[in-house]
């Protein structure tokens, strides 16, 4: 287990997860970490007056607070204050991966060199990182504007010491003091100077972190839906020009080619996608008693690179906009050296998460029209006026004694609705706070959930659309089984038929779609196809 070394310009999603899900450590790196104590060395020698200027955080109240006037007596209590009436968050409690994943995005926030807070508290957050003590933290609260000031301020809570606040640490949920004590994080009451407390609760680290995560997974799930589209194109012996590399080339979007080369990669080899096993007529084929060349399929399956592939270039585009969050100053107000070697105090927005906002929205779209098209190719694999000679709901013999897979079509269906209903911009919402002090608000946190709850959605779906993929080829196996499957959709269906018992006959429902799902989310089927054919793009 590497240690990732954080320096505010290059942490990517990819680090994030292992920091988050692998428990790999940070440290800071050098040049940060000198940056951090000179700009404080400056701002401890020159700002931390009666007769300094009025700064905004430093000096004076925040918020709608601003204009009131903060002794320097009296700045360690303003600093408490700040946290405890901050801690505002509702709701359940976040992930601990998703803590883990705030707190490595705000330290990297901090590694930018611009937030004047003192290398003792980064020390501080760093080694909670370090050691597993992870904040409890409510999920709901913030609306995105200066930031995740709640969910933040719940993790300063522990950083330090309120006898009140709650971490988990090694499994176990305790006060805030008890865990850094175990975790030999010393003193376990902590005091904040000026500044401290604005820059570690000024930010949109929550959103970044989970952001990540589910762009993490999205991504994973987006190549095994292409995998399990090939699986599909198969059950229904469908035809391959449309995939053809030309016609994607002259559309220019490079999703698109992406997605066409990873059907063809996984159907290379096949002959049930030929005209030749289209020619065999199936005992259900009420409406082609005589062979016609297949002319081209239905959109859900000729379009799916193109569709797909749009999904993926959104998909693309959020990861740019979380990649430049990641390393961003997101506090306020910034410190900044002058042309004369002064420090200058900036006040400003960069707190404010419309971009994140924008690209968890986009996300969750993108993964809902994913959703979409995956339920029209299961809906198809049942309708004998879609399937090709397909048993009608893909029931077993006899049919009719036997019911099929309709109703579990069905129940994907419902799904694939109630993702629809997440597909409203959160980003387009907005709510005035503070006494419209914060007059529009992203509303980026919720965008972050919203898609979230999209993504848990997704495998229920595609994993009906694989298990009747495959049970449609397992139902076909005597007509058709001369007729080979590409090197990649047979390594999936071998991988399902391993966990998932195929028969004739009706069976319990829930003894094909749990392990069928489960197989799904723990990365079988993506795995089994990559596997066989390498990484798909």
């Amino acid at each position: 287990m590497s240690t990732i070394v954080l320096d505010g310009n290059s942490l990517t999603i990819e680090q994030v997860v292992r920091i988050a899900r692998e428990g790999v450590k940070v440290e800071l790196a050098p040049e940060a970490r000198a940056e951090i104590v000179r700009k404080r060395a400056y701002i401890e020698e020159n700002w931390l007056t009666e007769n300094a200027p009025a700064t905004y955080g430093f000096n004076t109240g925040v918020g709608k607070l601003k204009d009131y006037k903060i002794n320097q007596a009296d700045n360690e209590q303003f600093q408490m204050n700040i946290v405890l009436s901050h801690c505002s968050g509702l709701g359940d409690p976040a992930s601990e991966e998703i803590v883990r994943a705030m707190m490595a995005v705000r330290i990297n926030a901090f590694c930018v060199g611009v937030s004047g807070l003192r290398i003792e508290v980064v020390d501080r957050l760093v080694a909670m990182l370090n050691c597993g003590v992870h904040p409890v933290v409510p999920i709901q609260g913030s609306v995105g504007a200066s930031g995740d000031l709640a969910p933040l301020a719940h993790m300063v809570s522990v950083l330090i010491g309120y006898e009140k606040a709650e971490a988990w640490f090694k499994g176990e949920r305790m006060s805030a003091p008890k865990a850094l004590e175990l975790a030999g994080i010393s003193p376990t009451k902590f005091d904040l100077k000026a500044k401290d407390c604005l820059a570690l609760i000024n930010g949109n680290s929550l959103c970044a972190g989970m952001g990540s995560l589910t762009l993490w997974d999205a991504e994973q799930l987006m190549k095994t839906v292409d995998a399990i589209g090939a699986l599909s194109l198969e059950a229904i012996r469908g035809e391959q020009a449309a995939f053809d590399a030309r016609i994607h080339e002259v559309r220019k979007q490079p999703g698109q080619i992406a997605i066409a080369e990873n059907v063809r990669r996984m159907i290379k080899g096949s002959r049930r996608t030929s005209e030749s096993s289209r020619a065999v007529r199936l005992e259900d084929d009420i409406l082609h008693p005589t062979f016609h060349p297949r002319i081209q399929d239905q959109y859900s399956f000729r379009c799916l690179p193109q569709v797909h592939g749009s999904c993926r270039d959104q998909l693309e585009h959020a990861k740019t906009l979380m990649t430049r969050e990641l390393n961003a100053a997101t506090d306020n107000p910034l410190v900044f050296w002058n042309e004369a070697g002064a420090l200058e105090f900036l006040s400003g927005g960069n707190f404010h998460c419309e971009p994140i906002a924008f690209a968890m929205d986009i996300l969750a779209i993108a993964l809902i029209e994913i959703g979409n098209i995956s339920e029209r190719r299961l809906f198809a694999l049942c309708d004998t006026t879609l399937n090709y000679g397909l048993p009608p709901n893909l029931a077993g013999r006899p049919i009719g004694l036997n019911y099929g897979y309709g109703i579990l079509s069905t129940a994907a269906a419902a799904v694939a609705s109630e993702n629809k209903t997440l597909a409203f911009p959160s980003v387009a919402d907005t709510i005035p706070t503070k006494s419209s002090q914060e007059d529009h608000v992203s509303m980026a946190a919720w965008s972050c959930r919203k898609a979230q709850q999209v993504l848990s959605n997704m495998p229920k779906i595609v994993a009906v659309e694989c298990l009747l993929a495959t049970k449609a080829i397992f139902l076909t196996r005597d007509a058709l089984g001369q007729f080979a499957l590409g090197k990649g959709t047979q390594a999936i269906y071998d991988a399902v038929a391993d966990v998932v018992p195929l028969q004739e006959q009706d069976g319990y429902m829930q003894d094909q779609i749990v392990p069928m799902i489960k197989l799904l989310n723990d990365g079988g089927v993506l795995a089994a196809a990559e596997i066989a054919i390498g990484a798909l793009n």
